[in-house]
């Protein structure tokens, strides 16, 4: 692909994350809504605004939103922008700083660009601007859901020694093991693309292990969005994770 294309569509999406993300703390920081209200009032806003600009820079690619109603068009389409305008409403909500907004490319199946602003943080990581992620401490941190930790997770943290660390969103999740907060995010509960695409682009760009769970890569634009489970960590710790998850 050319080069300077590939740069122009990272770049288009970090600035649609990061605005989506100022639009949504302009929406909660209004003061007009709280709970549910406010968790539909944001995801319907960037949606919106993410819907209408990528549709305006890029007309010819296919798009998939969690908030928008799927159809087969970008099934025949090479790229396929995926994207979440709120990852982890819940917590968008709530006021607190554990959620995300996830932009991302997909060319041909595969996770090729991704953003992921986490506007409470004022941070926006892209995937063609990667940092060293920090070594990991002598006891491992897992990340896991805040109000559902799945079971496997739990029984490999066990086996692993390592300590359970909860958070909100996929997307902040994925971060905390890309910024060096956590060591391994393993998710056997189920998600669907737009979860997952931004993040996995912007871990495997930082060089971390990205995978299914049983080691299988993750793929993208499929009739069924629905993915299963993921594993995001360092490349050292994803063999002990295969083996302890073989042992349950």
């Amino acid at each position: 692909m050319n080069e300077k294309i590939m740069q122009d569509d990272v770049a288009l999406a970090a600035h649609l994350a990061d605005t989506a993300g100022k639009l949504l703390r302009q929406v909660r920081d209004s003061g007009l809504l709280s709970g549910k209200a406010l968790g539909k009032a944001g995801d319907e806003t960037a949606n919106q605004f993410l819907i209408h600009a990528i549709t305006h820079q890029r007309p010819d690619d296919g798009l998939l939103s969690e908030e928008s109603k799927d159809t087969e068009i970008r099934l025949s389409k090479s790229r396929v922008w995926i994207i979440d305008p709120v990852d982890g409403t819940r917590e968008y909500g709530e006021g607190r700083t554990d959620w995300a907004v996830h932009v991302a490319l997909a060319i041909d199946g595969l996770p090729a660009i991704g953003a992921v602003a986490l506007p409470g943080l004022d941070l926006v990581l892209r995937s063609d601007q990667p940092n060293p992620v920090p070594p990991p401490p002598e006891k491992l941190r897992m990340v896991v859901s805040r109000t559902r930790p799945a079971a496997e997770a739990v029984a490999v943290s066990e086996i692993l020694g390592a300590e359970l660390v909860p958070m909100g969103s996929a997307g902040a999740k994925a971060m905390a093991v890309v910024r060096g907060e956590a060591d391994i995010y393993l998710h056997t509960g189920g998600q669907y693309e737009w979860d997952s695409c931004a993040p996995i682009a912007v871990a495997a760009a930082h060089g971390l292990h990205v995978s299914r769970v049983d080691g299988s890569p993750l793929l993208y634009n499929q009739r069924d969005v629905y993915m299963p489970d993921l594993l995001i960590c360092r490349k050292e710790h994803a063999d002990p994770v295969f083996k302890a998850l073989a042992g349950l």
